[in-house]
């Protein structure tokens, strides 16, 4: 099998101890292609470090992540705009709205979304969109945005099934990971009314972890459990999962 795992912060600090094992044991399982979306600019330069050391399975993204829009924001957008026009990336990501930990950000948030998603269609790129207790904001932000060359993927997708049709709509891919293996991850119920074309695989290792491994420190060959779930949902053998999305991914990251 050839699994692509869309998004996994393998340059966490949570990593520091074992790395190389965790992404070794990846590939081992046939997980042999990682998109590592950014933060802000404190992680960058481990974000290339990991580059160089696997450069065959470490594909890269550019951009400021929501709960890091501070006070100094526009100097990390800076930041984003010049690595941008310095080197190759696979997309802008990840961007969008987080309301679970600052509300009062909000409108710098949406400014910094926007400016990013601009980048984004300037450089003919994808977007990855990091959505927390923001679905509407989203959405008003991606309507005023919408045209041909906006698309992407709409991250850890947690939303209903008409939020999902409408991230869709946007030229969106849902990425699915570890909720869909939660009790009370909902997205599981509906799942299999949508299109299989429309999903990627993710594990945002280190965090939502699937079960059996919740509330552990998730890594990208737990993506397996995220594989056998879809196999389930849409009754197609995993290695027909794997190759489904693992093609949507290319289709998104043009690699």
């Amino acid at each position: 099998m050839n699994i692509t795992d869309t998004h996994t912060h393998l340059y966490s600090e949570a990593f520091d101890e074992d790395r190389n094992e965790i992404i070794n044991r990846a590939i081992e399982l046939g997980i042999t292609r990682f998109f590592i979306p950014a933060i802000d600019s404190t992680y960058t330069n481990a974000m290339f470090q990991l580059e160089m050391d696997f450069p065959k399975h470490i594909f890269l993204m550019m951009g400021l992540h929501p709960t890091h829009v501070k006070s100094n924001f526009m100097d990390e957008l800076k930041h984003v705009e010049d690595m941008l026009a310095a080197r190759k990336f696979y997309a802008v990501g990840e961007i969008g709205i987080d309301l679970y930990w600052d509300k009062s950000t909000l409108e710098i948030q949406k400014e910094a979304f926007k400016y990013q998603i601009r980048l984004a269609k300037q450089y003919k790129l994808p977007i990855v969109i990091h959505c927390r207790e923001a679905f509407d904001e989203i959405f008003e932000v991606l309507e005023g945005e919408k045209s041909d060359d906006l698309f992407g993927i709409f991250h850890c997708f947690t939303g209903d099934f008409e939020q999902a049709h409408r991230a869709i709509s946007f030229n969106m891919k849902l990425g699915i990971g570890g909720v869909a293996t939660f009790k009370n991850g909902k997205i599981d119920t509906f799942l299999n009314q949508i299109d299989l074309k429309h999903i990627v695989l993710e594990t945002d290792s280190p965090y939502l972890s699937p079960v059996p491994y919740r509330g552990k420190r998730n890594e990208s060959s737990y993506i397996i459990k995220v594989l056998e779930k879809l196999s389930i949902i849409y009754g197609l053998s995993a290695e027909e999962i794997a190759e489904i999305t693992t093609e949507n991914s290319k289709a998104v990251f043009k690699i």
